[in-house]
């Protein structure tokens, strides 16, 4: 695969960090063969990125001292990385380390930029959801180098807020271990009754991103690089896309036919190979913005190829079909009959096929293959080419057409010396070499070291990655050097060159055991509370409560709560709601929204004008922007906090408290509040700990309300059936997970059933723990009531966890579970071997 890229013109490639990446379910690399991949790429001019994009917890840091120094002597280009505590230990270990922000740290905005200034970015991932024209904002608003996803599979999830996996089975996306929860079929279930769909029960699975069609746009705006996902695919998807793209981006530059040292691509490729190659269907994404009734086809969530054309009828042996695209013997073929009752699908490969027509053709099988059970009308999809897949094969193995760079070739002496050869790169890097023989004059004029021998035989670089693309003959006429000696000289330069450019500065300054003595000290100065103001000592707990609906507010008069957080689908109702809360005697928060972007800024500048007690900070954006406005600034689960250098970063950008990431399960919550707690006794306190929720699972652009309860493509034609009903969407198992917009229609779906932290609360009670929530979804008045009580008993020592833990599991529609909290066992990835 690697080979296949840089052979097809890739200017870099992204591997997975061995042991910690979001790749799972694929093959890590030992670190030898990943240090033989970042030589071969460095000898053909491909840079190599080193992808560290999970979430570190806190033992885990400790864990990473023992190989990023390897790591770094390796001479990798760049890190990607999603935790802010691991860019922190990166930064301190080696100051000169390029750094990209991953696409799982969800930057939409030109806020989060600027927020993480500190930490040396030198690129930023944008998240796959910024369309073209939110990007020219971002653009115009910082000069780092931005990149985005331009070819492969779409998470319908924003990369780093998705919970899915987790709140399923304990697999967390945050830690590269996604379950493909997306690609599954679900029920839609609208006031509760199921809702006929026909054969559409993929409502969650986008179609495959390809983004050609906008490389120029893209190019105009400035974007500096251009990522393809390649994750579980094969060699062949790699040089085709690599190819199209290339193509692609040497067409907008204007040098249709590339160089041989950039190659414009040498697969042959058009975007319908690229759909047979692999695809569920291909779509622009979110680059042209939202268009919900084209982003999900919703009858497949699987690689399903090119669709063709349809049967016309059966016939002895066969079948006559339509096809848009010419068939040959050996392509494969997969027909679907799709239906609400449940899909039927065959596949087979040609035996023979005949064109009757332009788009009529006769086509035969193999014996094995049952012709006679697929009905006319069935889907043909084109999913195998044989032919196809040769061509593309040949770009990255066949050598003549490997990537090579120039070189230009000097070569001097004199009789009676050595044969100097020198070559220079296009850095201007030089190599030398010389013969062991020296010249001597020729005794016969036909066995001279003409100019054209020396070129024929100094300039015979097949296999060594270069080409001759600039020869000097400064020699004397009349002087004899066998061939031989001549080749010797000639590999002695270029092996000089080839050593010039393998070397790299070690890049780390620091060593492991000052990096853990930084750790320890002054890496968690943020989070040294003691000095911020004096604090009543034993504090009381406090039980906060997270409510989204205006109607819930009512019930709560006379409840033991400290402060009542607001978030709701519209903010027209905040000012009302915040005077409401407030004349109930509790402090009134409102919570930002998960996502920020360019052109959504009204939400925080209501919160601004409402000025709330606390405002419960989801995104790194709104954080940047809200900063110095005294407001109280309180950090959500999304912000990521799963470690001490993590916590320490955000704490010094102006939180008064944090909720650590719900990837967390309750020893690694210790270990984290262990940690912080050693950086100040009372650090501790700034942490707030969701008690009782449903686990916010997918968090999306895609808005299946719109695309599934609406002819729409977006909020301004869509009808807002989100106002009108209360949508679940049912999984295989038959649980029931509530689904619910926010201000700027992004979805979110809940898990149905609701996770408790009820058996925990004495132990962090004990660690010093005072903040704890409460999330809110659709309860009645009389349930949230007894919700609340049942814990404020908890929290003061009045009940038993296992008391309210079974008093849950009876208010509960659906039951109640502790998830992955108390589950010490960890997920194995289903690595390849």
């Amino acid at each position: 695969m690697c080979q296949a890229a840089v052979h097809n013109g890739a200017d870099a490639i992204y591997v997975g960090f061995p042991g910690f990446n979001a790749r799972g379910r694929t093959q890590d690399h030992s670190w030898e063969s990943l240090e033989e991949m970042i030589a071969f790429c460095h000898k053909h001019e491909v840079k190599v990125f080193l992808a560290l994009n999970v979430l570190i917890f806190e033992r885990e840091l400790r864990q990473l001292l023992a190989d990023l120094p390897r790591a770094l002597r390796a001479g990798v280009d760049a890190f990607i990385v999603q935790d802010l505590g691991l860019a922190r230990l990166i930064r301190f270990l080696s100051p000169s380390q390029t750094l990209h922000a991953s696409t799982q740290m969800t930057v939409t905005n030109h806020e989060s930029i600027a927020l993480t200034a500190d930490l040396g970015m030198a690129r930023y991932v944008l998240g796959r959801e910024v369309s073209l024209p939110e990007m020219a904002v971002i653009r115009g608003n910082t000069e780092k180098e931005l990149e985005v996803f331009v070819h492969g599979a779409l998470c319908v999830s924003y990369s780093g807020q998705c919970l899915t996996s987790e709140g399923f089975g304990g697999r967390s996306a945050n830690r590269g271990q996604c379950a493909q929860s997306c690609r599954m079929e679900y029920d839609l279930v609208v006031d509760g009754e199921k809702r006929d769909l026909g054969a559409r029960r993929y409502l969650v699975s986008p179609k495959d991103l390809c983004g050609l069609g906008d490389v120029p746009g893209l190019m105009e705006l400035g974007i500096d690089s251009f990522k393809i996902e390649g994750r579980l695919k094969t060699p062949q998807y790699v040089a085709s896309t690599a190819s199209a793209y290339r193509q692609a981006i040497e067409k907008g530059a204007g040098v249709d036919g590339g160089t041989p040292e950039n190659p414009a691509g040498t697969a042959p490729v058009t975007v319908e190979g690229l759909e047979v190659i692999y695809s569920r269907g291909f779509f622009k994404g979110w680059l042209g913005g939202v268009d919900h009734q084209r982003l999900v086809d919703g009858r497949y969530g699987s690689h399903r190829g090119l669709d063709i054309g349809t049967v016309s009828a059966r016939m002895p042996g066969g079948l006559s079909i339509r096809s848009r695209h010419p068939l040959q013997a050996g392509d494969g073929l997969l027909f679907v009959e799709y239906s609400g009752k449940g899909d039927r699908s065959w596949g087979g490969r040609i035996f023979s096929a005949d064109r009757v027509s332009e788009t009529e053709w006769d086509v035969s099988f193999s014996n094995e293959f049952r012709a006679e059970e697929v009905p006319a009308g069935a889907v043909i999809y084109l999913n195998d080419s044989p032919s196809l897949e040769r061509d593309i094969r040949r770009s990255f193995s066949d050598k003549s057409r490997w990537k090579t760079l120039p070189l230009r070739m000097r070569l001097q002496g004199e009789a009676g010396g050595p044969l100097r050869i020198s070559v220079t790169d296009a850095a201007g890097r030089n190599g030398l070499g010389q013969s062991a023989a020296v010249l001597q004059n020729a005794n016969n004029p036909a066995t001279a070291l003409t100019r054209e021998r020396a070129e024929k035989e100094a300039g015979g670089l097949s296999g060594s990655g270069y080409r001759l693309a600039g020869f000097e003959y400064d020699l004397p006429g009349g002087l004899f050097l066998s061939d031989k000696e001549v080749r010797k000289a000639r590999q002695a330069a270029v092996a000089a060159l080839q050593a010039l450019r393998d070397a790299h500065e070690n890049a780390m300054v620091r060593t492991p055991e000052e990096a853990e003595a930084w750790m320890e000290t002054e890496a968690l100065q943020g989070l040294q509370v003691t000095s911020k103001g004096p604090r009543s000592d034993p504090e009381p707990a406090r039980l906060n409560l997270l409510v989204r609906e205006m109607s819930t507010l009512e019930s709560l008069a006379g409840l033991p709560l400290h402060t009542v957080y607001l978030d709701f689908e519209h903010g027209k109702d905040y000012k009302t709601a915040t005077a409401m809360v407030r004349d109930l005697g509790f402090r009134a928060g409102i919570a930002t929204t998960r996502i920020l972007k360019p052109a959504e800024y009204h939400n925080l500048k209501v919160i601004e004008a409402l000025a709330p007690d606390a405002v419960l900070v989801r995104n790194l954006g709104a954080l940047h922007y809200l900063s110095g406005k005294g407001l109280t600034l309180d950090g959500d689960f999304s912000l990521n906090v799963s470690n001490s250098l993590s916590a320490a970063y955000l704490a010094g950008k102006g939180l008064a408290s944090l909720c650590p990431s719900y990837d967390l399960n309750q020893w690694q919550l210790f270990d984290l509040i262990d940690a912080m707690t050693s950086a100040d006794a009372q650090a501790m306190r700034m942490l707030e700990i969701t008690v009782h929720q449903y686990l916010p699972s997918f968090h999306m652009e895609h808005c299946v309300f719109a695309a599934f309860m609406s002819t729409g493509s977006s909020f301004r034609d869509c009808g807002k059936p989100c106002e009108k009903h209360r949508v679940e969407l049912r999984d295989h198992t038959g649980a029931l997970h509530p689904l619910k917009a926010d201000q700027e229609c992004r979805n979110t779906m809940f898990n149905g059933k609701p996770q408790s932290a009820a058996m925990l609360v004495p132990s962090l009670l004990a660690k010093g723990v005072r903040r704890f929530r409460i999330e809110a979804l659709y309860e009645d008045a009389e349930t949230l009531r007894t919700k609340v009580e049942a814990y404020a008993g908890l929290v003061s020592g009045a009940a038993t966890p296992q008391e309210v833990f079974t008093r849950m599991g009876v208010v509960e529609k659906y039951g109640v579970m502790e998830g992955q909290l108390r589950n010490a066992a960890v997920h194995r990835d289903r690595k390849k071997v």
